[in-house]
């Protein structure tokens, strides 16, 4: 089996399922018994960092409250409909932890509370992403989607991951195949 583990899935206008409409997701795991990825182009609305360092209490709130904005006010991704309350954190491979795995050449997950008081407190990762939740796949499920045309698959890109504000993401991703958004059509020709 060819794995997508480390390529991003990029919804179809045709996706059936609104959860992901105009979504980016990245596979962070991808073999016999399914998929996993993490939604990272929509954004938690209400939600910043800051909230989650406090609902966690990961540091005293005095330091947490003196964190630079750049900190605190760190979007939050809806990574998925899946274990929503799980918080997942792809981020560059400068930072690693015995709970770290690789997803890409320069990207790792992290789904352990050390990455969240690193990105914090320091040492922080080069770059991250935080995201709540995320999705999953049954064996061939995802196969079976992209086969009906509701994802395109764009391999790994760190500059769309990290560099690209969100909001643009899926106008990225789509560039990367050489289209747009008004060049997608909802029926595809499957040879």
């Amino acid at each position: 089996m060819n794995t997508l583990a480390g390529h991003f899935l990029v919804a179809m206008p045709a996706m059936e399922d609104e959860r992901f409409a105009e979504s980016v997701i990245l596979v962070v795991g991808h073999g016999e018994e399914g998929a996993m990825g993490l939604v990272v182009n929509h954004e938690m609305a209400n939600l910043r960092f800051s909230d989650i360092l406090d609902e966690l209490d990961l540091g005293d709130p005095d330091a947490v409250i003196r964190l630079p904005d750049s900190i605190r006010e760190r979007a939050v991704m809806r990574g998925g409909p899946v274990e929503k309350g799980r918080g997942f954190v792809l981020h560059s491979n400068d930072y690693h932890s015995g709970n770290t795995h690789k997803i890409a050449e320069d990207v790792g997950l992290t789904a352990t509370l050390d990455v969240l008081k690193a990105m914090a407190f320091g040492p922080s990762p080069r770059s991250s992403l935080f995201a709540l939740g995320c999705c999953g796949w049954s064996p061939g499920q995802l196969e079976d989607e992209i086969s009906t045309n509701g994802w395109l698959t764009v391999p790994f890109n760190r500059e769309l991951l990290f560099d690209t504000p969100v909001e643009q993401r899926y106008e990225k991703a789509l560039a990367s195949l050489n289209i747009t958004r008004a060049s997608l059509s909802s029926e595809a020709g499957h040879g």
